[in-house]
């Protein structure tokens, strides 16, 4: 009983144990219940404020876009927030828009057509779906579209005809995209997979023979299967081994003779195809220049369907290209000629580009071409006038294209009709136009020779036989400015001269010779023509009096206009001799200046001159600086001696045939300029410089450069009076032939540094000579590079530049020293090769190095470079000399101030001469100061 008791009473209180577990489980449950609630209260605080974010941004967006509806950008980031936001039937509406406005892309073709295949579960609606494909396939060639227009297609096979209609989308799709080389493949392989699911409800059961009309079923089935394999190995696509195993495989008997024919083929043409496939792959968008090189190959193979598709995937990545819309509207219009797909294709064209004016003309010729109605050409007209071109004479050629379409409609058999009457109508219109909307946008009509009154009036003259109307016409056009111009009088003339009468063609002959001023003579030669043919004796008369006295009063303005701009030349020769002379006077002036600073130099140094002087001494020479400060040393040397020094006593004359070499050694070798008595021919010579100072035999090395561009006559290197070699010299050849030859060599690198090769010309007979003229102006199809890495070369600069155009030319800007400043210009072919890479260049990095691209447009040369340009007035003043050792890293001077000697100031510059020429010369021979000097002037202060 004990027992008992004790077990009942260890399971009560388990039990009790049990429900306080219970009861605290429940509280905890109830605790997380709340927090639970808690926590979705504030998710859905966040969401109702993210929500009102996301709609104030879709009313701003929606907002935007009724003000400007062509904004792109706006469209698409509308069409994003929309479909996160779930709002369905506003997104719809968004994408409807746009897809009025632009040609959808793949992606946003893509999401609006699955979002719709979700919404239509029934099957009222599958009309609307496919009314959306259709659309879709219209802007552009895309496979996955295609693939996804037959798929869907598949799902409404169960209804009457559905198998029929699934089977036409898909040979229209193998149309389409099936010549796709690397995305047809796909397009076929489900085409097979539909066929082969028919093929299996078609086959009867294992065991049980077929009927006579399954047997023919079977066969039927087959028959396509076999026709798919057979159509798909004879055009070149990816993977085509795969396909012919697969056939090789299902087919029970192997795959045909001539089924293998046509794959042996497709491989031949698909090795061929392959380098463009595979530069394809490897490039980066938009990939224009490896197009263009496949359309180029497939043109010249010459099978329109592969030059279309070639054409359709280059235009899916290069839409905003014109010139690529325009040659692809050529080829359809002059090669295939079918209707649907040339009025498909420029109507995709204008709304991919449509500021282009070209691409609207051509679109208008293409639909009467093809004999489309009124009503569609003239809303095309209209769409045209409201696309926003960039210039003003793109509306005056649209207008005249428009125009000649309303001419070639009239009957001008009839004396009035309809088309007439709307002809005449356009013309008053597109006049309004011009002088309203055009020249108000941009200041100007676009038509200053009034091309599209000129037509109006020989319409009117030739077709209408209205000469009144074409005579009012063509007074209108002379009051527009026209009336100085020969060209326009003698078109009245023709005109008057056609379908006037002599009367009127004299008097218009008679009003030109008064006011024509740009061909007067030409005007009086016609009217005394026209008089000698038509006139009589007082015509005549009259006539030559009125051409002579035109023709004097004539020749009298052009003579004082001579004597004018001979007076203005006179002058500007003048102000140059006198810059000239200022030039020269201002440098003679600085080799005093510089001699007078050499004469104050301490008396310890004479010791120096005299080694300098003693051309017989033993001693060392000085480590030259360079080559710069030995010019400017032997800049000061003279026939007598270095300006500011005396020679040192003891000093000795050299005989007058004795000359010192570097070193002290004897100089017969190097100064070849004096020992070649034959004077030197321009027209035959080049001027070499920009050469090492230390190069060694000069002579020979130019010899070797130059000796294949002709017969050199002879080689003239320039030395120093100390034996060293400047840097440049002279080359005469044999004839002047050889010239060209020589300049082609220019920029070539001869050790390291780039040598420089110009014409011979002397400088003094032509101071205005320039050997490197660049362009000033606007470069459009070349682009300037900046922020290159030093070590970037010209290879691999037109390794990176090739993938985006054709290359002409590549140029690298260098010191003279031949060592890079990071600077480019890359010439393309044309303008819009050098714009694609402008906009795919302009920020890339090279080696680490972020680059700058831009179209070239070199700045206009400065005025104050050019010779004989005016300077300011401090660039007479004389330059700061230093010290032996340069510029300190102070500027304090640690002489007394009263020591302090102020330079002679710079006499004014007056017609050539200097005012401070003498007191230069007593600079150049002022005693240096002693230290007794010295003492007296600190004693007397």
């Amino acid at each position: 009983m004990a027992a008992s008791s004790n077990a009942e009473q260890t399971q009560l209180q388990d039990m009790d144990e049990e429900d306080a577990g219970m009861e605290e489980r429940e509280m905890d449950s109830d605790e997380e219940d709340g927090m639970g609630e808690e926590n979705s209260d504030d998710e859905e605080d966040d969401s109702s404020e993210d929500e009102k974010e996301n709609e104030a941004e879709i009313q701003r967006l929606e907002e935007q876009l009724s003000i400007n509806a062509f904004d792109y950008n706006c469209h698409v980031d509308l069409i994003k927030l929309l479909k996160q936001e779930g709002e369905l039937l506003r997104l719809r509406k968004a994408r409807q828009k746009m897809s009025e406005l632009f040609p959808l892309t793949e992606e946003i073709w893509l999401d609006w057509l699955k979002d719709e295949i979700r919404l239509s579960e029934e099957e009222p609606n599958r009309e609307k779906v496919y009314e959306l494909f259709e659309k879709a396939i219209k802007d552009y060639i895309c496979p996955d579209i295609w693939l996804e227009y037959a798929q869907y297609s598949i799902g409404g096979m169960g209804s009457p005809g559905g198998i029929d209609k699934v089977r036409a989308i898909f040979e229209r799709a193998v149309t389409a995209v099936g010549l796709h080389m690397t995305k047809g493949q796909t397009v076929w392989e489900a085409y097979r997979e539909f066929e082969n699911a028919i093929l299996s409800t078609v086959q009867p059961p294992p065991g049980r023979i077929p009927s006579r009309e399954e047997k023919e079923l079977l066969n039927t089935q087959l028959g396509r299967i076999h026709t798919l394999f057979r159509r798909q190995l004879a055009i070149p696509l990816m993977e085509m081994e795969a396909t012919f195993a697969e056939y090789d495989e299902w087919s029970e008997e192997g795959v045909p003779e001539a089924a293998a024919h046509l794959y042996k083929k497709a491989s031949l043409q698909m090795a061929k195809c392959k380098p463009f496939e595979d530069s394809l792959l490897v490039a980066e968008t938009p990939k224009l220049a490896e197009y263009q090189a496949y359309l180029d190959f497939e043109l010249k193979e010459g099978d329109p369907a592969r030059v279309q598709i070639t054409y359709e995937r280059t235009l899916a990545e290069n839409c905003l290209v014109p010139d690529m819309w325009a040659k692809y509207n050529n080829y359809l219009d002059r090669q295939l000629k079918i209707k649907d797909l040339v009025l498909s294709t420029h109507e995709r064209a204008v709304r991919n580009c449509p500021w282009t004016m070209g691409l609207w003309k051509s679109y208008l010729l293409a639909l009467e071409r093809h004999g489309a109605d009124h009503h569609t050409v003239s809303d095309v007209f209209e769409k045209a006038l409201n696309a926003g071109f960039i210039q003003a004479t793109d509306y005056v050629e649209i207008w005249q294209a428009y125009l000649d379409y309303l001419r070639r409609r009239v009957d001008f058999s009839k004396e009035s009709s309809k088309e007439l009457e709307e002809l005449r109508g356009a013309f008053s219109r597109s006049l309004d136009y011009m002088k309203q909307d055009v020249e108000e946008r941009f200041g100007e009509s676009g038509d200053p020779s009034c091309l599209i009154m000129q037509n109006w009036a020989r319409i009117e003259a030739l077709h209408c036989k209205n000469i009144q109307k074409a005579r009012e016409l063509w007074d209108s056009i002379m009051t527009k400015g026209n009336a100085k111009y020969a060209n326009m009088w003698l078109e009245y003339y023709n005109l008057e001269r056609s379908y006037g009468d002599p009367v009127h063609c004299r008097k218009a002959l008679h009003r030109a010779v008064q006011c024509t001023s740009d061909y007067p003579e030409h005007v009086c030669e016609v009217l005394l023509t026209f008089e000698r043919v038509e006139g009589s004796l007082e015509d005549w008369d009259v006539a030559v009096q009125k051409t002579e006295t035109r023709l004097n009063r004539v020749n009298e303005q052009r003579a004082k206009a001579a004597e004018k701009e001979a007076n203005m030349a006179r002058q500007e020769d003048d102000r140059t001799d006198h810059r000239r002379k200022a030039k020269s006077e201002k440098k003679v002036q600085k080799k005093f200046q510089k001699g007078s600073r050499v004469g104050e130099k301490r008396k310890a140094e004479q010791d120096d001159y005299h080694n300098e002087w003693n051309e017989d001494s033993e001693q060392a020479p000085k480590r030259q600086r360079g080559n710069r400060d030995q010019t400017t040393e032997e800049s000061m040397e003279t026939e007598a001696g270095l300006f500011g020094r005396k020679p040192p006593p003891g000093y000795k004359p050299p005989p007058p045939g004795a000359k010192k070499g570097q070193h002290g050694a004897p100089a017969d070798a190097p100064r070849q300029s004096d020992d070649k008595s034959e004077l030197r021919n321009d027209d035959s010579s080049v001027f070499i410089s920009n050469l090492m100072y230390t190069l060694k035999e000069p002579e020979e090395k130019l010899r070797t450069l130059f000796e294949t561009c002709g017969p050199i006559k002879q080689i003239r290197p320039v030395f120093g009076n100390k034996g060293a070699f400047k840097g440049y010299g002279y080359l005469q050849f044999e004839s002047p032939v050889s010239v060209p030859e020589a300049l082609k060599l220019d920029r070539q690198e001869v050790e390291g540094r780039p040598m420089f090769v110009s014409p011979c010309v002397d400088k003094n007979k032509n101071p205005d000579f320039k050997v490197f003229k660049y362009n000033t102006t606007l470069e459009k199809q070349k682009i300037f590079i900046s922020g290159l890495p030093f070590s970037c070369t010209k290879e691999q600069l037109e390794e990176v530049c090739k993938s985006h155009g054709t290359i002409k030319e590549v140029r690298l800007v260098t010191y003279r020293s031949g060592k890079p400043k990071g600077l480019a210009y890359v010439e393309f072919a044309d303008e819009a090769q050098a714009s694609q890479a402008v906009l795919k260049m302009d920020g890339m990095e090279i080696e680490d190095n972020k680059i700058s691209v831009a179209i070239s447009n070199p700045p206009r040369r400065n005025l104050m470079d050019k010779p004989g340009s005016s300077r300011d007035t401090a660039d007479l003043m004389p330059r700061q000399v230093y010290g032996s050792r340069g510029r300190g890293r102070t500027q304090l001077s640690l002489l007394p101030r009263s020591l302090h000697r102020q330079s002679a100031p710079v006499g004014k510059v007056e017609n050539g001469t200097t005012s401070g020429g003498q007191a230069a010369n007593a600079a150049g021979e002022t005693k240096p100061l002693s230290n007794s000097d010295f003492a007296r002037m600190l004693l007397s202060k």
